[in-house]
């Protein structure tokens, strides 16, 4: 931490106190515009069935949250209680609850999510799309009960700014949809209450996060959707002067964090795919809502979000599949489709393919959706629909700057072999939050068929033992050495030592695809130890190559790891697996120095055999673990033959 960032910390913590004894605190009645008017940017919306039966249910009180499929989301309500732990955190002053600590707030991404109101994102579209004053009376009773229940600036909901942002964002599209100032819920005495209630909050929320924007190495995603959040409620809510200035404040962190956040080559610096979208999502928003206010974004700006786009559409495989690189909890700025095989990388594909007429991104998209409509405009759907679906130009692709590589063999057709390699930084900034010890990992599908993954993150605040194994280089593709991570966990989103990768040679012709990368994670080692890596791809023999070699002078335990796909079904060999998902087979052929080679599922000591597809939730899938005890400089040679009829 620099003597800058401490600096910054104990001026936080002074205005903390301050506020906690009622300085800086936010008085919506002051400053207001005379006669000023709040902007409806989503207007004329009808949605699908699919959307309608989602609200219904939600009226009715049922609504999932992570592993808890029905959490009764009713007017009684209780917003400040965890719903998984039953545990309430208390209306304290925000700022200094320490919400990270389970006793006092149970887990608090279960706490916070309902909390977003992307629920009542969903009514409101169906309120939009027919009218009918249930849905309008469920978030009425919602939103009031919030207020009554989460006082400015009290208990777990007055903690972090980036929920505040997202939460301001919602309100904003919910406000429009519900007819906005003039909205029928607003006519009556109780209305207008209600609609002081909801304006004031609105001031609240966007005066606090002026005040706590996230900074130094706290500002990864989080500083982006508190701009986000800000700039959208200064173009909604246009009611008070220091809106002015706060939304010019949030329209200049986003121009300046998209670039800084973003290497050139389009991938977010978090080193998380589930990361890229949701800052997509932070950063589209504000695009066209500053369109819609003729207050437009930079050229700079809207050009890395296409390049951001371009980067996620050449991660899928023919099927759409795509790695679970990094961290991810489940986060979404706002969403309508809450069926379970939802994937926000496709919908933000179809709606990057109406703002930047990009006909690839509707082919890799899943069609034109209600997100798409409701953020570009009913004329969107004549758009897409216009689009010439053009196949992208799939190839072998180097990101350089994020040290992702792409590489295979008939990418693009349905006989595609298709590897993404790993050899980039751990994460963004000094703690790198959100990255994993995955150096050199590998993900492998076959003709659109997932065999090696990354088995995702499952855990953040709580589970210390489930956090360290899925952010762990034992949870990868690659090899681990005496028992140690390649980077040392500092703290849940910490890391202290860092290894850093390298690629040294990538090329391609018609016979081989080929990659050489390394780290130095291990040098850390009395005895250091370099591990290098060469993948290569027979586009002739149809195998894949994975040459290891440890450099080094003494002796070392190696263990070499391959997860594979929860479905995949294994037939051990003498010198081999075969390996089966769905009608795709593979072959691995192991190097005969392994003697010991074990295929390992669920187990829970290690831990080891798991996948989490999403958060809080993980099941069996199986690891073939290869380990052996070298002594100086070792090569290992596995092959993956993937031409199995």
């Amino acid at each position: 931490m620099t003597i800058s960032e401490v600096f910054a910390r104990i001026k936080v913590i002074f205005r903390t106190k301050l506020e906690s004894m009622g300085s800086f605190r936010a008085k919506p009645e002051r400053n207001q515009i005379p006669n000023a008017k709040t902007h409806d940017f989503y207007k004329g919306f009808t949605c699908r069935l699919q959307v309608l039966e989602k609200a219904q249910a939600i009226v009715k009180g049922e609504f999932s949250v992570f592993s808890i499929d029905n959490v009764y989301l009713d007017d009684s309500f209780k917003w400040n209680k965890d719903p998984l732990t039953q545990i309430f955190a208390p209306l304290t002053f925000g700022k200094s609850l320490d919400y990270r600590k389970k006793s006092v707030a149970g887990n608090i991404k279960y706490l916070w999510e309902p909390s977003r109101h992307l629920q009542l994102v969903t009514l409101a579209v169906a309120y939009a799309s027919g009218g009918e004053s249930k849905y309008l009376g469920r978030i009425k009773d919602q939103l009031e009960s919030w207020f009554d229940q989460c006082p400015y600036p009290l208990g777990p909901h007055w903690v972090s700014s980036l929920e505040l942002g997202i939460r301001l964002i919602n309100w904003s599209i919910i406000w429009s949809l519900i007819g906005g100032n003039d909205s029928i819920i607003f006519k009556d005495d109780s209305g207008q209450v209600f609609k002081r209630k909801w304006l004031n909050s609105i001031y609240q929320h966007t005066h606090f996060i002026n005040g706590y924007y996230s900074g130094y190495s706290s500002a990864n995603n989080h500083l982006i959707g508190e701009a986000a959040g800000v700039y959208v409620a200064s173009k909604t809510w246009p009611l008070w002067s220091e809106f002015v200035i706060w939304g010019s404040v949030a329209k200049t962190i986003l121009e300046e964090e998209a670039q800084y956040q973003t290497y050139q080559d389009g991938v977010n610096k978090e080193q998380a795919v589930s990361y890229q979208q949701f800052v997509l999502d932070f950063l589209l928003i504000p695009l066209l809502v500053g369109e819609k206010s003729h207050d437009n974004f930079s050229l700079v700006y809207r050009d890395n979000i296409e390049k951001m786009l371009d980067y996620l559409q050449s991660l899928m495989d023919i099927s759409g599949n795509s790695p679970m690189i990094g961290d991810a909890d489940d986060g979404f700025v706002f969403r309508l489709d809450w069926s379970d095989d939802y994937c926000p990388y496709k919908s933000l594909l179809a709606t990057g393919a109406v703002i930047f007429n990009r006909g690839d991104f509707k082919l890799s998209s899943n069609g034109f959706d209600d997100k798409t409509k409701l953020l570009v405009g009913e004329h969107s759907e004549k758009i897409f629909n216009n689009l010439i679906a053009n196949p992208a130009l799939f190839d072998i692709k180097s990101y350089p700057d994020a040290g992702y590589h792409i590489l295979g063999d008939l990418l693009g057709t349905p006989e595609e072999c298709k590897l993404v390699v790993d050899a980039g930084p751990l994460g963004l900034g000094g703690i790198a939050a959100h990255g994993h010890a995955d150096a050199l990992s590998i993900w492998l599908t076959i003709k659109g068929v997932e065999f090696l993954i990354d088995p995702g993150t499952y855990a953040y605040h709580t589970e210390k033992k489930w956090r360290n194994y899925f952010r762990g280089t034992s949870a990868h593709n690659t090899v681990r050495v005496d028992n140690i991570d390649q980077s040392q966990i500092g703290g849940n989103f910490m890391w202290l030592q860092k290894a850093e990768a390298v690629c040294h040679s990538f090329t391609s012709d018609i016979n081989e695809s080929y990659i050489e990368i390394s780290h130095n994670g291990y040098i850390k080692l009395a005895d250091p130890v370099i591990h290098r890596r060469i993948i290569k791809v027979n586009k002739i023999e149809k195998c894949i190559i994975v040459e290891d070699y440890l450099e080094c002078e003494t002796d070392h335990e190696i263990e070499i790891f391959w997860h594979f796909h929860e479905e995949c079904s294994f037939t051990r060999l003498p010198k081999s697996i075969q390996i089966q998902n769905q009608d795709v087979k593979l072959e691995l052929i192991f190097d005969e120095q392994l003697a010991d080679v074990n295929l390992i599922s669920g187990d829970e000591s290690l831990p080891l055999g798991w996948v989490s597809r999403r958060f809080d939730y993980k099941v069996p899938s199986t690891t073939v673990r290869c380990a052996q005890r070298i002594t100086g400089n070792t090569k290992f040679t596995n092959v993956f033959k993937f031409n199995i009829l």
